[in-house]
């Protein structure tokens, strides 16, 4: 007889918004949107509906890493722009722009360039992108490292 016990879902799994959201609460982290919503079709809403396990892992370890107060404001919901590694995809989430958050960022990682629409990069040892777009960071996380 085969021993088949439950394991932990795999971090490239999609995960549901609820289960999202209850790990970002339990981590203390917030988020908000201008339309108050987290329906994925709506791009005022901020949703999570489909969000990689790593990409909420990779939140978390940044909250703990920064001791920084994290608020999401874009998720997986329409009108990010598309690709692999894209909002749509689950891959990344938009950070509310912080003095402390961007502080961290300046100091623990790594400066590679500007993106092609100009915002500056900063690369994480663990390979994770953070880009300044002005009014928040946008993060694409390829590991749940921050």
């Amino acid at each position: 007889m085969l021993g088949l016990g439950l394991a932990a879902a795999p971090s490239a799994s999609a995960v549901t918004q609820s289960s999202a959201e209850s790990q970002f609460r339990a981590a203390g982290i917030t988020w908000s949107s201008s339309g108050g919503c987290t329906t994925r079709s709506n791009s005022t809403c901020t949703s999570f509906d489909g969000i990689r396990q790593a990409t909420i892992d990779g939140a978390i370890t940044l909250k703990r890493a920064s001791g920084c107060a994290l608020n999401i404001t874009g998720g997986t919901e329409v009108g990010h722009s598309s690709g692999t590694y894209s909002h749509g995809n689950g891959y990344k989430l938009d950070f509310s722009r912080t003095t402390c958050l961007t502080s961290w960022v300046h100091t623990a990682y790594s400066y590679i360039g500007q993106r092609s629409d100009g915002a500056a990069m900063y690369q994480a040892a663990s390979g994770n992108v953070y880009a300044d777009e002005g009014s928040h960071w946008d993060v694409t996380y390829y590991t749940c490292g921050c």
